[in-house]
């Protein structure tokens, strides 16, 4: 893509609970991801989001546990920023819903968008739990699908068909915390008039030339059954009190302002350097870009909802350049489910291996980017025991063993090249700018792909050369091979390093490179990096235990358990 300067976002994680794997590869991982491939080409990028902690879950999860919301939140954003910095996520801010900043930001722009006349005063019929004597907001309340009958459709929307719906809608309808039915009471809410700006946000979707496809077809699908007025204001106490005239008692919907905590968080930021100004630089300047990684389901919130306030506005926001979508990621053929201890938590994760690179190649290699995914555990002992060790690690241990072991360490250089050789020179140019093409529009798997592909090439390349042989009988071809193998393992590194950042420094500090000097440019000028002296190579990787598929009921056990010991008293399950 053609911008230099990026804004790089994950959705902000609910933080009622730790994120599970399936959380981490939808959003956070793959924002980091992205946001380290623009860094390594030379963008200037700032990489945002925060904890999402305002709204009903958060208030009756605090009351079930007989504290105040605020001292949840503290607790529960505090730990799991901890575990982002183990995984090796580099935000430049991970902040909250309760920052100051980001209250004054929604604040001020909604009231800018209520005086351009884009909010407007309706009654509404909520529904309200008798049980919890809390109001619900429309995804709160589950029942069977009037038009389908799809039994598990929430009250915005039916996720198997696709209907737009309003909880009174629902057939046998019940509150998603008690399981009981709630009563429909009308009160007076505040709407957003996306009907009022239906056409700005069609014509931008229309003209949008970096889209993924799914995002595309599923926002197009809303505007195709007309955007209608939103209630962006709520009953319950625990959120951002609403600044509209006569709007005491209300609170803005949590999905409205945590939408707007991608700019929040970017001018925190800059207040935090003391350069208050320098975020229009990137929400304002059209040669900047703006990126999200999210799940499926949050597509019309970022495709619609988000263009649509920043359009309403007023203010000249840049609009989402690229909206990047994963499907779904199963654990075992389920859905990860808290409630039925179905999947793998971040911090069980990295109980079981504590190196994150581990979890963040094995993530990129099952991201869901097409269709539903399903992660096993023999799936994962295949990746780490198959693909990182035996095709990447080995293939970059042998060739700076043979260079230790033949030339004292010293990359020789190379004057005599053979069919064979250019082919493999060629291999790696193209893999180079495949790996480019692929991450230009967050295909990760996908590059992924690239990457195995030129590891299993250079493993075959040196059982043809043979340059253990070669060596002694015809020592320039011996070079050459090892030469070249030296120009792939530095390629290998550079397109390891988003993914898998420990230890693609690992390999730049036994190529002799600075790993802070390094960049990716995706055109041939790689095959021209002078030879220098390498260090020697310890393993990159260790092979996953014969008897791990066998024993992993047990180790998980385990690793809960530890995991459950350190958390903080408010997300102890």
């Amino acid at each position: 893509m053609r911008f230099n300067k990026w804004v790089v976002t994950s959705a902000w994680p609910y933080i009622n609970t730790v994120p599970h794997l399936g959380n981490m590869i939808g959003s956070v991982l793959s924002a980091d991801v992205f946001a380290r491939y623009l860094r390594l080409r030379g963008c200037d990028v700032v990489l945002v989001s925060g904890s999402d902690e305002h709204g009903t879950v958060i208030e009756v999860e605090a009351r079930r546990k007989g504290i105040e919301p605020q001292k949840l939140t503290d607790d529960a954003h505090e730990y799991v920023s901890k575990l982002f910095r183990a995984w090796g996520i580099s935000y430049d801010n991970y902040t909250r819903t309760e920052s100051e900043v980001h209250k004054e930001f929604v604040s001020d722009l909604m009231l800018k968008i209520y005086e351009r006349g884009f909010i407007d005063i309706r009654e509404q019929i909520i529904p309200f739990c008798d049980f919890d004597r809390i109001y619900l907001p429309d995804r709160f309340v589950v029942g069977t699908c009037p038009h389908c009958g799809y039994e598990d459709a929430r009250g915005d929307q039916c996720d198997s068909c696709g209907s737009l719906l309003n909880p009174e809608e629902l057939i046998s309808p019940k509150c998603v915390f008690c399981h009981n039915k709630p009563v429909f009471k009308t009160t007076k809410h505040w709407f957003f008039r996306l009907d009022k700006i239906e056409d700005l946000v069609k014509d931008w979707l229309e003209k949008h030339e970096y889209l993924d496809g799914n995002v595309r077809s599923y926002a197009t699908s809303w505007i195709k059954m007309g955007l209608k007025p939103r209630s962006i204001t709520r009953d319950n106490k625990w959120g951002i009190k609403a600044p509209f005239p006569g709007a005491d008692e209300k609170t803005i919907y949590v999905w409205f302002e945590a939408l707007l905590g991608y700019v929040s968080a970017t001018i925190e930021l800059f207040k935090m350097r003391g350069l208050e100004d320098k975020w229009h630089e990137y929400w304002f300047n059209k040669e900047s870009g703006t990126a999200y990684f999210i799940g499926k389901d949050n597509i019309p919130f970022h495709a619609i909802i988000l263009p649509a306030m920043l359009l309403a506005s007023g203010e000249g926001y840049n609009l989402p350049t690229l909206i990047s979508s994963t499907e779904y990621l199963m654990f075992e053929g389920q859905k990860f489910s808290k409630s039925r201890r179905v999947g793998i938590w971040i911090d069980e994760a990295l109980e079981i291996l504590p190196d994150p690179d581990y979890w963040r190649f094995t993530l990129i290699r099952m991201r869901p980017e097409e269709r539903d995914t399903n992660f096993s555990w023999a799936e994962f002992m295949r990746v780490v025991n198959s693909e990182l060790n035996d095709d990447i690690g080995n293939y970059i241990h042998r060739v700076l063993t043979f260079i230790n072991r033949f030339y004292n360490g010293v990359v020789p250089t190379a004057s005599k090249y053979s069919t064979i050789d250019y082919e493999f020179r060629d291999k790696i140019a193209s893999s180079l700018r495949s790996y480019c093409q692929h991450m230009d529009f967050a295909k990760m798997k996908a590059a992924s792909d690239v990457i195995l592909e030129l590891a299993r090439a250079g493993n075959q390349y040196l059982n043809t050369k043979e340059p253990w042989t070669k060596v002694k009988t015809d020592k320039e071809d011996a070079s050459t091979t090892l030469y070249l193998g030296f120009i792939s393992v530095y390629a290998l590194g550079l397109m390891l390093f988003p993914i898998i950042p420990n230890t693609a420094m690992r390999i730049f500090r036994v190529l002799n490179q600075d790993v802070n000097g390094i960049k990716l440019n995706c055109d041939e000028s790689l095959l021209n990096i002078p030879p220098c002296k390498v260090g020697k190579p310890e393993p990159l990787f260790k092979k996953l235990d014969t008897n791990f598929l066998q024993n992993v009921d047990a180790i998980i056990a385990e690793a809960r358990r530890k995991a459950q010991s350190k958390r903080p008293d408010v997300l102890k399950w």
